[in-house]
């Protein structure tokens, strides 16, 4: 990556005044890869350095969201005669993307820092899949993140104008886009959606090209690609960590490994953003706790009769909202058991202290 201006870089000057009281010889970069405890930072006008967090930093982390991510803003200090950074402080964040890690706990993954759009890829062969459309379109809007659809791969199929009409009709106000990154069509569309000083990640499970998308954007091979399975589409991890790049004359694109699975981590109003057509007829419903499933005199029950919302826009409402709920009851879960576990240390701590007090 060339030496980029802190503006190049995405640095808006409404952070200038949260460096105002750190050392002078702390020098602002950021983060574009993360590889467990060792990371790659670009720091503006000097170019690219190998960097590890000071111990301060490691420790003091309750949760691995809160160490640097790719993307992230941080101040570092350069030890000239090693040629290598180290992380001194992460600077605030803003428009993360965030899930629940796989499996069964529930724990922040945050996926990309301080990201301006989310190019949310689909390949249409067996990968496209417009419910996992919508549910990540509900996660990258629900932190105030743009959201452009590409469905990649429109001459293996004869008529990509349908699916893009089903994405338009589900998401009426989130731009799409059908291209082909093997015959180069529609390349150019999605580079004028990151101009320099925007920074783009890429969505989507293995398979649906964004290692290829990523290499035509950067105009060189520089990711390794792979092939899909037959019978059923799927491809193997190309990408294993997360990178940013710089695209040339643009902005900057975070590469992201294939997700297999997604579950929203907060979606507290990124549904109704997404479905707007629902909540916009739900303020004519009789009761303002509705459900919309049963109640008498329920506005989306009519519309939908009415077919002025689809069956699977209503479908995907109801199981976003669920997914929400029971997601938001697995967070208060593991906050009141923290709270607990933090009332009982406090109060050893106590006890500890009167003990030590009465003693002679």
């Amino acid at each position: 990556m060339k030496k980029l201006s802190k503006e190049a870089l995405g640095w808006r000057h409404s952070r200038n005044s949260e460096i105002e009281d750190y050392p002078q010889d702390w020098q602002i970069a950021r983060v574009s890869i993360e590889n467990k405890n060792n990371y790659q930072v670009i720091i503006p006008e000097r170019g690219s350095f190998p960097a590890e967090c000071t111990g301060r930093i490691l420790y003091s982390a309750e949760d691995p969201s809160e160490l640097p991510k790719t993307g992230d803003w941080v101040l570092v200090q350069v030890f000239e005669g090693e040629q290598k950074a180290y992380i001194m402080q992460r600077l605030s964040r803003e428009k993360c993307i965030s899930r629940n890690a796989a499996g069964s706990k529930t724990q922040e993954q945050l996926i990309a820092a301080n990201v301006d759009i989310a190019l949310i890829v689909q390949g249409l062969d067996q990968n496209y899949n417009l419910n996992r459309i919508i549910r990540t379109s509900v996660m990258v809007r629900d932190q105030g993140i743009a959201a452009l659809v590409v469905l990649n791969k429109m001459d293996l199929v004869p008529q990509a104008q349908a699916y893009l009409d089903a994405v338009k009709a589900a998401l009426p106000t989130t731009p799409c886009l059908a291209i082909s990154v093997s015959q180069n069509q529609g390349i150019e569309q999605v580079k004028s959606a990151i101009p320099e000083g925007t920074t783009a990640v890429l969505i989507g499970s293995s398979g649906v090209g964004k290692s290829s998308l990523m290499n035509r954007l950067l105009e060189e091979e520089l990711l390794s690609t792979g092939s899909v399975r037959d019978n059923d589409a799927k491809g193997r991890h190309t990408t294993t960590r997360r990178e940013m790049h710089q695209i040339p004359n643009g902005g900057l694109i975070i590469d992201n490994p294939g997700m297999r699975e997604l579950q929203l981590w907060s979606t507290e109003s990124g549904i109704e953003r997404s479905l707007e057509q629902i909540p916009e007829i739900a303020k004519a419903c009789k009761f303002k706790d509705c459900s919309h499933q049963s109640e008498p005199g329920c506005a989306v029950l009519k519309a939908l009769e009415e077919h002025q919302i689809s069956p699977e826009v209503y479908t995907n409402f109801l199981k976003l909202r669920a997914e929400e709920e029971y997601h938001r009851s697995r967070v208060d879960q593991k906050s009141y058991l923290e709270k607990k576990a933090d009332d009982k240390r406090l109060h050893k701590h106590i006890r500890a202290i009167n003990r030590n007090r009465d003693k002679p």
